[in-house]
Order: C-alpha cells, then sequence, then structure tokens
C-alpha cells in the first residue's frame, strides 16, 4: 500500500510540474505573439495596404512556427 501512495504522489507531483510548465510556455508564447502585434498597433501604417501586409507577415511567421513544431 505505501509503494502504491508513493507512486501516486510522485505522479501527482510530476503531472503538476508538467502543467505549470505547460502554462509557462503559453504565457511565453502569447507574450511573443503579443508583442508582435502590439508592434502593428503601435505603429503609424501609411495604408490599408501596408497594414495588411505587417498583418499577413505575422500570419506567415506563425505558420511557420507551426510547420517547426509539428515536425519535431
Amino acid at each position: 500500500m505505501a509503494v502504491q501512495d508513493s507512486a501516486n504522489a510522485f505522479i501527482k507531483e510530476y503531472q503538476e510540474r508538467f502543467e505549470k510548465k505547460m502554462r509557462e510556455n503559453e504565457i511565453t508564447l502569447l507574450e511573443h505573439w503579443k508583442e508582435q502585434l502590439d508592434k502593428i498597433a503601435g505603429g503609424r501604417p501609411d495604408s490599408v495596404a501596408s497594414l495588411q501586409i505587417q498583418i499577413k507577415k505575422i500570419s506567415e511567421m506563425m505558420a511557420n512556427r507551426i510547420k517547426v513544431l509539428k515536425k519535431e
């Protein structure tokens, strides 16, 4: 019984650390993309077309990152 309790405690601790790490990674990811969008929002685009180009660039950056993560 003590072995099972020890194993359950280990699993619970490991799961909590895993979930904490996942939250930290998600926060880092969101901070990065928020920074990218804040750059666009803070800028003064010359026209709607230039704003669209900037948004498309960020979209492409995100697509490239998704491809890299799917390959890993």
